[in-house]
């Protein structure tokens, strides 16, 4: 097929779930405007970071283009007259801080193309909906059947894929969704097994995963088409969204906070299990779990994106679970990232923070003992249950599900094998990712030990103990040099030179054990 052969130029392969922070470092005032010298630092690293400056003029602009989420962000008001006071301006500037360090701690909106330019301008500087454009028309070239409607702009998360409302020519009523993604960092297929296994997601038949309607790639991105469901997402019945409203609208601020009925919750959470295990015993990596990617047909959820971990795509979550050495797997990361979702169908929204200290009131005590184990400090601390074991608590061992539909997902003994090998590549990544950022949290926390209060006390406290130590040694040393000194003058001058093979006296001072 007639898709692109190469890669873009200047292609990136960053993970774009590594969180940027921002600090302001200092202002400059020219004339008329106050600009002000931005410090950005990408993950834990203090090498990975580079400076950036900004006007109050951009901060507004971003602000604007962030209240399609809803949010009441506290950006400093403007001001017109004395806003070059020097008192003003070191206000703002701790206004404009407090800015940077609400929408880099969203989660939503620290992921978002809108910030990620703002702040690192240089690896976001590419149109995505252009370059998918592009894709896509070269796609057509040798597919005429197929014809976009219209694109459905921003509907995801990921900056790097993008979604396009389409319709065969032949059959102009029924309507499907085209997605076009980037490779990811944890690439780690050869691009022939990557294209033969993206080509393989259409044979792949189970009633908890959502048909792909065809699938094709190159080296550098895929293309896939599904049918568009008018009901959405499982995310979408939580938050009562429309599915083609941009992601930043739909899911950061919802109107009415309300989580499923208790029925819902075993059987959806027992649906996703299910196939969770398929993949699993079929050896597919995943690793992509969230409400977003939950189809609903009628009663049943059905599993999208799978082509994700194909591509190398980060997680959703992984800035949550990178934070846990013991959660090491793909496996384990479908667990964790259930537990995420099974908080927002039993809550109506997603935990707070995690690891998750408390849980608030649930319909039942069998879904908290399900969170527990899996978003509570000891499951995090200790590593997540298996699939089986969660299918075997009593929230889903009684769930009934009627399906008639067969499993099928053959993948050919090779390429099983190239997907085992990339399975842990991906898992070598996330665990020298986990043991930095342990690392950097330990010598965080010594540096803060190091600089506390009562640190600083107890080093003075021994500091002056030394000195006087110190003082005391220089005093009996000086003593014991005097004492020697006055009985060599009392022995006379007849007493005979030492020469130099005679073993040298001891010393008379006194040694101190060190302290």
């Amino acid at each position: 097929m007639a898709f692109m052969e190469k890669p873009p130029a200047g292609k990136v392969l960053l993970d774009d779930t590594v969180p940027l922070t921002a600090a302001i470092e200092a202002s400059q005032s020219l004339q008329s405007h106050t600009e002000y010298i931005i410090r950005v630092q990408r993950g834990i690293s203090v090498e990975n970071s580079w400076q950036i400056v900004r006007r109050y003029s951009d901060f507004d602009l971003l602000n604007n283009s962030l209240q399609i989420a809803g949010l009441s962000l506290p950006l400093p008001p403007k001001k017109l007259i004395g806003n070059m006071d020097r008192e003003f301006i070191a206000e703002r500037q701790k206004g404009l801080q407090n800015y940077l360090n609400v929408i880099t701690t969203n989660h939503i909106l620290s992921n978002c193309e809108l910030v990620k330019k703002f702040l690192d301008p240089n690896n976001y500087s590419a149109n995505y909906t252009e370059i998918a454009l592009q894709q896509v028309s070269m796609f057509f070239r040798s597919e005429p059947k197929w014809e976009v409607v219209e694109p459905l702009k921003d509907i995801g998360w990921r900056i790097r894929k993008k979604y396009f409302l389409m319709k065969i020519k032949n059959q102009p009523k029924e309507r499907l969704v085209l997605s076009w993604a980037d490779l990811g960092p944890d690439k780690y297929l050869s691009d022939k097994d990557f294209q033969c296994l993206i080509k393989l997601l259409p044979s792949c038949l189970h009633p908890y995963i959502y048909r792909v309607t065809f699938a094709t790639a190159n080296e550098s991105s895929a293309l896939l088409i599904r049918m568009f469901n008018e009901k959405g997402t499982l995310k979408d019945l939580i938050y009562k969204s429309k599915p083609k409203d941009p992601f930043l609208k739909k899911y950061c601020n919802p109107k009415k906070i309300q989580g499923l009925e208790l029925q819902q919750i075993k059987t959806y959470g027992r649906q996703i299990l299910e196939v969770l295990k398929f993949l699993h015993d079929k050896g597919f990596p995943y690793g992509h779990l969230h409400a977003s990617n939950v189809m609903l047909d009628g009663d049943t959820c059905r599993l999208l994106d799978l082509e994700n971990s194909l591509l190398g795509l980060p997680s959703l979550y992984r800035s949550y679970f990178s934070q846990f050495r013991k959660i090491n797997t793909l496996e384990s990361v479908d667990v964790h990232c259930f537990g995420h979702l099974l908080y927002e169908m039993t809550y109506g929204r997603p935990p707070d923070s995690v690891p998750v200290d408390s849980f608030p009131p649930a319909p039942s005590m069998a879904v908290v003992a399900v969170l527990e184990s899996t978003l509570s400090c000891e499951a995090c601390k200790n590593g997540m249950p298996t699939v089986s074991r969660l299918l075997q608590m009593p929230l889903f061992s009684d769930v009934l599900l009627t399906t008639s539909e067969k499993p099928q997902f053959k993948i050919p003994t090779k390429l099983k094998e190239a997907l085992r090998i990339a399975k842990e590549c991906i898992e070598k990544r996330l665990i020298e990712e986990q043991k930095q950022i342990h690392q950097h949290r330990r010598l965080t926390r010594a540096q803060s030990h190091h600089g506390s209060e009562e640190e600083r006390k107890k080093r003075k406290i021994l500091a002056r103990k030394k000195s006087k130590r110190s003082a005391l040694e220089n005093s009996e040393e000086h003593s014991a040099k005097y004492n020697n000194s006055n009985n060599s003058a009392g022995s006379g001058a007849s007493s005979p030179l030492t020469s130099p093979s005679s073993p040298t006296p001891p010393s008379t001072s006194v040694e101190h054990a060190p302290f």
